[in-house]
């Protein structure tokens, strides 16, 4: 797989791959990205990956932008070597009711029962792609192209944080109390952001997701164990086949 490294001004660069929505494009993008975390380049501030892309912010009075394309071109080829372990998080969801008001509307343009849309939404194993639009936000690829479904022609002045929305071919869930056009479908109760600590978001590019349905009931319990600090995210590391 070819890449292609641009200066972005003089304080970071680039490394662009094909420009296509791919899970083994975006596979290597995270790769890449963990490969060269592991280097500790001094001099490097910050590694942002997007879905083709991974954009890396520099010093240039430490480091020069020759060394660090060679440190790129290095790491790539070290990933010939490495296993592509990934983090799968299991995340709770109320489907339906005023956590998922677009839930029936989902149902009805896909020409599915609700039941069916909770089963092949929660069925699926999403892939983040990336982390954008507001902090924390997870852009999920991998959503059954039956439950595909536009985003609605007005957004919502405000959506809150948790909600789980689809818009297109992606899935998604607000980080923050924002407004939004994707057709909100359930609720997810953990926390996605918190700028506090020293690691704040939950999610990361590269990680795997899926969702587990829950009545009520456990929802209000899971919420109750949130609230005293006691509620433990469900999640493995995983080498995946692809």
């Amino acid at each position: 797989m070819e890449y292609v490294c641009r200066p972005v001004g003089d304080q970071a660069v680039d490394v662009v791959f094909e420009q296509v929505v791919c899970e083994r494009i975006n596979q290597q993008v995270n790769r890449l990205r963990k490969s060269l975390e592991r280097r500790r380049i001094r001099g490097v501030i910050e590694m942002v990956p997007s879905y083709a892309a991974l954009t890396i912010y520099y010093d240039p009075a430490l480091l020069a932008y020759e060394r660090l394309v060679a440190a790129i071109e290095a790491s790539y080829r070290d990933l010939r070597h490495e296993p592509a372990k990934v983090r799968k998080v299991w995340l709770p969801a109320l489907y339906g009711g005023s956590g998922g008001p677009d839930l029936a509307d989902v149902a009805r343009l896909a020409g599915l029962t609700v039941d069916e849309v909770i089963r092949l939404h929660a069925g699926a194993v999403y892939r983040v792609y990336m982390l954008g639009f507001a902090p924390g936000f997870p852009y999920l690829g991998g959503l059954p192209d039956s439950l595909a479904t536009p985003r609605l022609a007005t957004p919502r002045a405000m959506v809150r944080s948790g909600s789980v929305g689809i818009a297109g071919s992606q899935t998604g869930i607000y980080s923050l109390d924002t407004p939004g056009g994707w057709r909100i479908i359930a609720h997810m109760p953990v926390t996605l952001f918190q700028p506090e600590k020293e690691q704040p978001f939950l999610l990361a590019a590269s990680d795997l997701v899926q969702f587990v349905p829950v009545e009520m009931v456990e929802y209000c319990d899971i919420c109750r164990q949130i609230e005293r600090g006691t509620y433990q995210v469900k999640e493995e590391i995983t080498c995946p086949s692809t």
